[in-house]
């Protein structure tokens, strides 16, 4: 990266990254990507890359699908712009929130829209405390989450992350949102501990967690599939099915966080459907307008939909929503990715895949600087290690997998570093010789970083 050329001056003088070291910044300057076509896209020197994050786990469809711009163009030059409040819709918000339901891994009754997943975890918890209070258990508001775990940055979704950094100084979380056990076999397991065992262990803590804040008093869990920023983490096996257990004994609803796992990224078009989870409610976003635009949706059961517009009954109005909820240029666009999905059986594609990507990873996964590779469908990770055997962890100061992402980056590969784990997540239309291409630069990086003198 560079920092002398007029583009990254204008970025260093004049915008606040998110996510990033301000005060290195400036002496760092910006990737400038200034492109992208297919899994590539390119910065201002003309150098591609082979996008392995699918930016931030959103562009499925690759960079440059032709029939998204296409709905996009459309649709400005049809209704550029118009909000849902107070009775008003538009003809994309009304056949994409039906052609939700219809493909919700569970039956779901209606979908609000809003414009990140972020913004969709909010909502879910601000429709937890409205339910509550609608069906007359004004107690019943505490929510769980699990550490590591990523739901965004608003005040409620970052207090349900549970990820330190996105906390400290923040002064968060906020009460009534708290964590429990995080599900990594790998790093959490006891010696000799079975995953089904773990998953017993998670399972009965959860039940005591339950018990000790009052079962009268806790409203819902939130969970993803996979867990995403907190490391790509594969849940144990039964662990949902045991988990969900709890939660039904104790009447606490299961909101699935669907925005990384939605859309094809597990194999099948939901997380949930790959993990078993049956969803109070269900966020999404990310794959569902793949990245084009910001869209998000939260889908809410019957039971959940009738205490909403029971209460609403009574105030006058459903007094939440955004100037953007609906928007009709999203909707369209996120309307021809579902369609696309279908037509281009992108689904069929990933599980062709799959074999590949996973033998892929689990070769790097032999490699003496690695402790565990994980991953299901088309996304993985792998955790770097400072000893093998015993799993010991690098210093953190070390930045293992910063050092091994700015390598693989080198290489013409973008990957991302959480920790000293490195994640992948190829955009889903990626064809068997670019996977081939993906490992072989991550590999060649792996054999720079394994073969440099440690800091």
């Amino acid at each position: 990266m560079s920092a002398t050329t007029a583009l990254a001056r204008q970025d260093i003088a004049a915008h606040l990254h998110p996510f990033t070291n301000l005060a290195t910044h400036p002496e760092v300057g910006p990737l400038m990507v200034t492109r992208g076509d297919g899994i590539y896209v390119e910065d201002e020197q003309g150098r591609r890359y082979i996008e392995g994050m699918s930016g931030l786990w959103c562009s499925a469809l690759g960079f440059s699908h032709p029939r998204l711009v296409a709905a996009g163009v459309k649709a400005l030059q049809t209704l550029p712009y118009y909000h849902t409040f107070n009775h008003r819709s538009n003809p994309a918000v009304a056949e994409l929130a039906e052609r939700l339901l219809a493909v919700a891994p569970v039956p779901m009754a209606r979908v609000f829209f809003a414009n990140s997943g972020s913004e969709a975890n909010d909502s879910a918890v601000k429709m937890i405390w409205y339910y509550h209070n609608a069906i007359g258990k004004p107690g019943k508001k505490k929510i769980l989450a699990r550490q590591r775990a990523y739901h965004g940055v608003t005040v409620a979704s970052a207090s349900l992350s549970g990820l330190p950094t996105n906390h400290r100084d923040f002064d968060l979380p906020i009460d009534r949102i708290s964590h429990v056990d995080c599900p990594h076999h790998y790093r959490y397991g006891l010696p000799g501990e079975s995953e089904a065992d773990f998953a017993t262990r998670l399972a009965d803590a959860l039940e005591q967690r339950i018990l000790a804040e009052g079962p009268d008093t806790v409203a819902a869990f939130f969970a993803e599939p996979v867990m995403g920023a907190g490391g790509v983490i594969v849940p144990p096996e039964t662990y949902f099915a045991k988990v969900q257990a709890v939660l039904r004994k104790y009447e606490v609803l299961l909101v699935a966080d669907e925005v990384i796992c939605g859309f094809g990224r597990t194999g099948n078009l939901f997380g949930s459907t790959t993990f078993g989870l049956q969803p109070d409610i269900l966020t999404c976003a990310k794959a569902m307008s793949s990245g084009y635009v910001p869209i998000s949706a939260v889908m809410v059961s019957q039971q959940v939909h009738e205490a909403l517009a029971a209460n609403s009954g009574k105030i006058g109005t459903f007094g939440h929503g955004y100037t953007y909820s609906g928007h009709p240029v999203a909707c369209a666009i996120a309307l021809e990715t579902l369609k696309v999905f279908e037509d281009e059986h992108i689904l069929d594609r990933v599980r062709a895949l799959v074999p590949a990507f996973q033998a892929g990873l689990h070769q790097l996964g032999q490699r003496a600087s690695v402790g565990e590779s994980r991953g299901v469908g088309l996304i993985g990770a792998l955790e770097l290690v400072a000893d093998k055997a015993t799993r010991q962890p690098h210093a953190p100061e070390l930045k293992a997998g910063p050092r091994l992402a700015a390598l693989a980056q080198e290489q013409g590969l973008i990957v991302r570093a959480m920790g000293d784990t490195v994640a992948l997540c190829p955009p889903l239309i990626i064809s068997e010789a670019e996977l081939a291409t993906l490992f072989q630069r991550l590999g060649a990086a792996f054999d720079q970083y394994e073969q440099a003198p440690r800091p």
